[in-house]
């Protein structure tokens, strides 16, 4: 039994897919901020090009 304790102390796989998770989701955060940043920039590009015609 011992063994087993000793073996599941050491594993470290789960903080590892916790550690890509974040990561991802981090990165997914990012994407969004930056799309919603150009999506407005290209709004008022578009708006001001409409405006103008």
């Amino acid at each position: 039994m011992s063994k087993i304790f000793a073996r599941f102390v050491r594993d470290e796989s789960g903080a590892t897919a916790i550690e890509y998770g974040l990561i991802a989701a981090l990165i997914a955060v990012v994407v969004i901020t930056a799309l919603t940043n150009i999506g407005t920039s290209l709004n008022t590009t578009f708006q001001s090009v409409a405006d103008k015609l």
